[in-house]
């Protein structure tokens, strides 16, 4: 079985850079172009798609290493194998589950915008179960190996599946809100895919900054401040200002 491991853990190596390539550069085209144009939208579908394919090979990933850390990972065999299925195993899972859930979420709230019921479909809210799941299960795997460099992707994942459940479950979350989830949520996908590149990525080139808090900090600093820009821009459309059963979210969706 473990002969197994380290051929479909290359495999899933292969899926996650492939898709996540193509979603590194996807990303930009919606955040710099027209919003709601024709090539935001088409550009925007296969970010998320990349999004949920780089999420689910990661899941992979990270499953193959709790299985054989040292197998998958002879580079980090002086680490040892409780620090690699730490890192490597139930962080990585952890940040998978979240990309997946920052991708479908984004998705569903700009496919139906102010319907929340419509957006309150199955697969939705098991996402938020899940990532709650990875998220208390990171901390307890954290404490366990005593690695608080863990204790990252737990706050983010709780953290979004709270502002998540506000918003689908909030009698009146107000003008435009699905827009500004919608920005949250797909934008936080990128912070995720290039906290991976950049973190992960650097493992095999770069070995002593891969997991230096300053490398993770750039592509959260910068999407932040995506995130903050285009919420501000949002808060100005007309729309934004008018009462939520009377804005118009397809209308003010292509003047963002």
């Amino acid at each position: 079985m473990e002969s197994l491991v380290p051929a479909a853990f290359f495999t899933f190596i292969a899926l996650h850079i492939a898709f996540g390539s193509v979603g590194l550069v996807a990303f930009w085209v919606p955040v710099i172009g027209r919003k709601g144009g024709a090539a935001h939208k088409r550009w925007g579908k296969v970010f998320t798609w990349t999004m949920l394919a780089t999420g689910t090979a990661a899941v992979g990933i990270s499953l193959c290493t709790l299985i054989d850390p040292i197998g998958t990972h002879p580079h980090l065999v002086e680490a040892g194998p409780q620090w690699i299925r730490g890192i490597f195993g139930w962080m990585m899972q952890g940040l998978a589950i979240l990309t997946i859930n920052l991708a479908w979420y984004g998705w569903q709230t700009v496919r139906h915008k102010d319907d929340r019921e419509s957006q309150r479909e199955w697969r939705n809210i098991a996402l938020q179960a899940l990532l709650i799941a990875a998220s208390v299960n990171c901390i307890v795997q954290a404490w366990l190996a005593d690695l608080p460099l863990m204790l990252g992707m737990p706050a983010i994942g709780i953290a979004t599946v709270a502002t998540n459940l506000w918003f689908l479950y909030h009698p009146d979350p107000g003008p435009l809100m699905w827009l500004k989830e919608h920005l949250k949520a797909l934008v936080g996908a990128g912070i995720s895919v290039y906290t991976a590149f950049f973190a992960f990525g650097a493992v095999r080139t770069i070995p002593e900054l891969a997991l230096h808090p300053g490398l993770w900090a750039i592509p959260l600093v910068v999407g932040l401040a995506i995130i903050i820009h285009q919420r501000l821009a949002v808060a100005r459309l007309p729309a934004a200002r008018r009462p939520a059963r009377e804005a118009d979210g397809t209308d003010a969706a292509s003047r963002a």
